[in-house]
């Protein structure tokens, strides 16, 4: 799995995640401190994240941080 593999499937995840507690973008973003326009870009894949913006994610999504990973490497 490359870079760009890794970071979708890591966005697919936010997005489950975020769509699961029916937020939009701005909606999320208002949970975190995370600018609603770089969460699409996050769930596309398009970004490489800090580790202070996956924990603002994980917040913003009520989860612990582990479980935004837990998804399949290829």
């Amino acid at each position: 799995m490359d870079k760009l593999e890794f970071r979708t499937a890591f966005g697919k995840r936010i997005e489950m995640f975020r769509k699961k507690l029916n937020l939009s973008y701005r909606e999320l973003a208002q949970k975190c401190d995370v600018d609603h326009s770089n969460i699409s870009k996050i769930e596309k894949g398009e970004v490489d994240l800090r580790i202070s913006t996956i924990q603002e994610l994980a917040k913003g999504l009520d989860v612990h941080p582990q479980e935004l990973f837990d998804f399949k490497l290829k």
